[in-house]
This record gives C-alpha cells, sequence and structure tokens, in this order.
C-alpha cells in the first residue's frame, strides 16, 4: 500500500543504491510541505525537495508538449521547414531583435550584479547570425519522417525499418540564450522540445519565446506547446523535469555536478541521457611536433571562452626547450588579441621549463567580479589537470612536460573530462597510436574549437557529450536534431496463405 508523503521527519534513515542509507536532516524537514516531491538520487543519496510550484511549473510544459507530440503527427513537413523560416525570419526583423537585446541587457546586468560570469550569456550580432543560420539549416534540411532505412523482402510479404519521431526531449541550458534555435531542431524529426534555462538568461529565453518562437508557431500552423519553456527559475524545476516517465530523451548542457545529477535523475526515472559535464579541451604535443603548426593551434584554440576552449597543454620533454617559448608566446598573444594578459598554471615538477620572468611575474587578471592582480604563473599538482578554467577575458591555461606519449595518453584518460584531445604530430604512425589509446569522442590533429556541431557537420548542435559516465551506445557524442528519432519496424502482406 502506498500514501502520499504529507510531512518528512528529522533523522529519518532513507536507503539508496541498494545497501546504503541518507538522512533527513533538520532543514530538509522543516522545508517540506505537503504536496512537494522528494528524489532520492542513487548514485550520492542526496534528497532533493521539489516544491509544488517548480513541480507544477515542469508538468505544465511538459503537457503541452505531450499534446503537441500528438498533434505534429498530422502536420506535414512543409510546415515544420516554414516555421523555421518564419522563427529566423522574426529574429532578423530590428524591431523583434531590439526587444531581445533589451531583455538581455537587462538579464546581463542581473547576472553582473550577482557576480555572475557574463561570457556565455552576450545575445551579440554573432549568436543572431549563428541562431538564423542554424534555423535556416533546420528549414533546408532533408525531412525523415517516415524514411524507409532497410526492408526485407519474404515470400509474400516484407519489413521495412522505418525513421519515426521519438517523443518529447527535454533540455536543462546553462545561461546561453541561443539555445532555442538549437532544441527547436527536434521538430524536424516530428519530436516536441520542453527547455528550463539558468535564471541567468531566463528574461532574454521569455523574450525570444514571446517575440519570435510562439508566433512563428502559430504562424506554421504548428501546435502550441511544441518548444515549450518552463517558467522557473529554480533548479528544482529541473529536476522535476528530468524525473518525468514521459520524456523519451534528457539533455544536460553545462557542467560539473548539476549535469551528472540531472543525468542520474533521468537515468533513474528510465530516461536515456545526452550529458555534457566538464569541458576544456587538451593538447599534445609529441617528439615529432611541427613547431609553426604546434603555436598556431594554440593561439587559434585560446579565441574565447567555452567548453572546447584549450585547457590543457602537454608537451613532450624532449621538445620543451623549443616549444615551450613558442606555447607561452601563444598564449600572450591570445591574451592580447583580447586586450588583456594571460594566466598559467604549471604542474609541480615543470616549473624549470619557465623563463624567470615569468617565474616571478604579476598579471591583471579579469574575472567576473572584476580585476584581479594574480600571479602570472602558478604551481598546480597534478590531480588538478583536470581542473576547468572558467576565464572572462583573460585565456587561462594549464601546462605540464611528460616523457613521452605514452604517458601523455595515461595523463589524459585519467584526469582529463574524456571530452576532446589534439595530438601536434607529423609522425602518421602515432596519430593513429594516439586515436586508438585516447579515450575521447574528439580527436583532432588541429585547433581544439572545431568541436561544434554547426561548425563541423553544417547541424547546430543539441549537445555535446563526453565520456566522464561512458561511451555512447550507437551514436556520434554531436547529438543534433535529425539525429533524435527511433526506428519502427512495419510489415506488408501481400500473400494471404503467408504463415509461421
Amino acid at each position: 500500500m502506498s500514501l502520499a508523503l504529507e510531512r518528512l521527519v528529522a533523522g529519518t534513515p532513507i536507503p539508496f543504491a541498494g545497501n546504503r542509507v541518507t538522512v533527513v536532516s533538520p532543514e530538509l524537514a522543516a522545508r517540506f510541505q505537503p504536496g512537494d516531491h522528494l528524489l532520492v538520487e542513487q548514485v550520492s543519496g542526496e534528497l532533493l525537495l521539489i516544491p509544488v510550484v517548480d513541480q507544477q511549473a515542469a508538468a505544465v510544459a511538459i503537457e503541452r508538449a505531450a499534446a503537441a507530440f500528438t498533434a505534429l503527427s498530422s502536420v506535414s513537413d512543409e510546415a515544420i521547414s516554414r516555421f523555421f523560416d518564419l522563427f529566423a525570419q522574426r529574429l532578423e526583423t530590428p524591431d523583434c531583435w531590439a526587444l531581445i537585446e533589451a531583455a538581455n541587457l537587462a538579464d546581463i546586468e542581473r547576472a553582473k550584479a550577482r557576480g555572475r560570469s557574463t561570457t556565455r550569456l552576450l545575445a551579440d550580432e554573432r549568436m543572431r547570425r549563428d541562431m538564423i543560420a542554424g534555423l535556416r539549416a533546420w528549414r533546408d534540411a532533408p525531412a525523415t519522417r517516415g524514411k524507409v532505412i532497410s526492408s526485407v523482402e519474404h515470400d509474400g510479404w516484407k519489413v521495412e525499418q522505418v525513421v519515426s519521431p521519438l517523443g518529447i526531449v527535454a533540455f536543462v541550458f546553462e545561461g546561453r540564450p541561443n539555445v532555442f534555435a538549437d532544441a527547436a531542431g527536434v521538430l524536424r524529426t516530428g519530436n516536441t522540445a520542453v527547455l528550463r534555462i539558468g535564471s541567468d538568461a531566463l528574461g532574454t529565453a521569455q523574450a525570444i519565446v514571446s517575440h519570435a518562437l510562439n508566433p512563428a508557431l502559430a504562424d506554421a500552423g504548428l501546435p502550441a506547446g511544441a518548444v515549450s519553456l518552463v517558467e522557473s527559475v529554480n533548479h528544482a524545476a529541473g529536476w522535476a523535469m528530468f524525473a518525468d516517465r514521459r520524456l523519451s530523451l534528457a539533455v544536460a548542457r553545462g557542467s560539473g555536478r548539476a549535469v551528472s545529477q540531472l543525468g542520474s535523475i533521468a537515468q533513474q526515472a528510465g530516461t536515456a541521457v545526452s550529458l555534457h559535464g566538464t569541458g576544456g579541451a587538451w593538447l599534445i604535443a609529441d617528439r615529432d611536433a611541427d613547431a609553426t603548426r604546434f603555436a598556431a593551434v594554440v593561439r587559434n584554440s585560446l579565441d574565447r571562452k567555452v567548453c572546447n576552449t584549450l585547457n590543457v597543454c602537454l608537451i613532450q620533454r624532449d621538445r620543451a626547450a623549443e616549444l615551450v617559448p613558442l606555447f607561452l608566446d601563444a598564449l600572450q598573444q591570445a591574451g592580447a588579441a583580447r586586450g588583456q594578459g594571460c594566466k598559467l598554471h604549471i604542474v609541480e615538477g615543470s616549473e624549470s621549463y619557465l623563463p624567470a620572468e615569468w617565474q616571478h611575474a604579476t598579471v591583471e587578471v579579469y574575472r567576473a567580479e572584476g580585476y584581479q592582480t594574480e600571479a602570472l604563473a602558478e604551481a598546480l599538482a597534478q590531480s588538478q589537470l583536470g581542473r576547468e578554467w572558467e576565464w572572462e577575458e583573460t585565456p587561462e591555461v594549464s601546462l605540464m612536460i611528460v616523457d613521452d606519449l605514452a604517458q601523455a595518453i595515461a595523463l589524459f584518460n585519467r584526469y582529463s573530462p574524456q571530452f576532446t584531445v589534439s595530438l601536434i604530430s607529423e609522425d602518421a604512425a602515432a596519430q593513429e597510436r594516439f586515436y586508438n589509446a585516447v579515450n575521447a569522442p574528439f580527436v583532432g590533429n588541429g585547433i581544439t574549437r572545431w568541436v561544434d556541431g554547426q561548425y563541423a557537420l553544417n547541424k547546430p548542435e543539441l549537445g555535446l557529450s563526453n565520456w566522464e559516465s561512458g561511451r555512447l551506445f550507437a551514436r556520434s557524442a554531436i547529438l543534433s536534431g535529425d539525429g533524435v528519432f527511433t526506428v519502427r519496424s512495419r510489415m506488408t502482406q501481400i500473400d494471404l496463405t503467408v504463415k509461421r
């Protein structure tokens, strides 16, 4: 017999993970109100309280998405293409963009007042162009709903494998206001989307919904709620959304513990996930590295801070005397291009390769809270190689000198977020050995900044996944709208005498 949870009692033991126990705290017991939901995160045992208002906000958005998914089955592919075009047109309209821009500037001011990073929050002209280009790419993409991908002929009957819509796709995004152009891509294959965006960008998101997204849906004849925004600034709304068993796919973009927690919640509910946790690209220079290529890759992988920005560089010891000065010069050039200095973290044991002027100098580093005077180079424990430097304007990286390529591979596989890595080497055999040994979904021999769905594949990405939680089954770590589908089997019988 099951009963509604009406109250929590401090000290109550709650089992999790089969043989472990966590305990209700006095603070949690005091906060709980009738109608609230309690989730037990099965990996950590953390008790997550979802207030009824956040539970309802998620439920309303998902219910609208579920109704829209049913309605989309009778909407033509031409109407879906029309939606993408209308959405892009509205973003191009100066009056519409001015309203979105005003909301964005207000978001930025609020974020700055709270000491929050704003590097990914600004809806500038570049972001606007990328959103429009992404939407038009979906407009022009071939429709795949109902596409027969294989057919097996039997005597008197056949079976076809058919691409079909998957269902409701839920997104939790960090504060990037361009996510609607990305997430709307799931409509291309007949799915619907429900989103929760970080509180820093909520005002911008609401403006995009009101002035561009919803009017485009209506004018194209698509159902309201085909792309829904969860109207809540609280993390609990994201927990409630990912715990809903009506979802077909849960996508979390961000970093750190928040992403892994959301993924765990969705997996507990039996929902497939696409997770991007810690970012930060790695670059390795081996003994056969071309010096000119190496310097260019460092410089061009530090143009701005996003998840695929160079974060850790490993240089083989017998090339360090030549390549370390090139690395430091490229790092300084990257800072100068932004009107800034730069910041280096040197792994303990590698300090002797730094010039004396780097070991004792200071630099003005622009942080979220403003400029701070810091050491130009700071020692870093090897165990901290996996730390992602979330810099604002001042390029910031880690450097370590390694004995050989085998050590570099071992360090990447142990400490990195298992996301993206480049090897600078002119040895084809070394490149092949590296590709086979390194545990990363994105591997290259040049700039790290190529890891982006729209840039690399000409498709707006829904999310990038790293391999911190294991390799992905039968799909790329770049998730795009036309990759969100299921395969159904359809049998056609011609001969009525067919029997088993």
